[in-house]
């Protein structure tokens, strides 16, 4: 098998759909009518799809990954099923997301957070997250739990809920709840602290 990655975690793995029930996902995070979703490392929008249908014509979904190939495939189906409320965008979320900030209430990081940390990433995408989510807003990590796979990554990359935690608290996010959502994930969700308005 070849890597066409020249350093570092390969970011563009397994698709999530073998394992993950994108519905069941959406619900467990509290998503709901006209929020404005990010979708981050979205692959083939396998979860923004999901989402477009929970947040409605008021809602906003955008998806982004830095993968074009990924984006393409969303967009044909973005395109086919004539969806209105997704923005499939080709961006590398460990520079800047071009995004406005405070905009969004619901973030999804769905088996990328490992990725992130092996690349030594996690500063750069949690700053960014933090900039463009509203206070008050939800922060949903999905990652595979800490077992030996297959299926997944190296046991060596994977997190517990309370290493996530130590991970990204420093970046104005508190843990709010952990709830498993399939035979090898969790999804670890996380508030934005309030910011203190001047």
């Amino acid at each position: 098998m070849t890597n066409n990655s020249e350093q570092g975690h390969h970011h563009a793995g397994m698709s999530s759909k073998a394992f993950l029930n994108a519905e069941r996902v959406i619900q467990e995070i509290g998503l709901k009518n006209g929020d404005k979703f990010l979708d981050v490392g979205c692959g083939e929008g396998h979860f923004s799809i999901a989402a477009s249908k929970v947040i409605g014509n008021k809602g906003k979904v955008y998806a982004l990954d830095s993968y074009e190939k990924s984006i393409a495939v969303l967009k044909e189906q973005i395109h086919q099923e004539n969806i209105s409320n997704i923005e499939a965008i080709v961006a590398d979320v460990t520079k800047k997301m071009p995004l406005p900030d405070a905009i969004i209430d619901v973030c999804l990081m769905a088996n990328v957070m490992h990725g992130f940390l092996a690349n030594g990433e996690v500063q750069s995408v949690m700053t960014e997250i933090a900039r463009v989510m509203k206070a008050g807003s939800t922060l949903a990590v999905v990652e595979f739990k800490k077992i030996a796979g297959p299926p997944g990554p190296p046991i060596s990359i994977r997190m517990t809920p309370e290493e996530l935690e130590n991970l990204i608290s420093g970046y104005g996010f508190e843990k709010n709840k952990v709830v498993e959502v399939g035979q090898f994930h969790y999804a670890a969700m996380f508030r934005t602290i309030p910011r203190h308005s001047h």
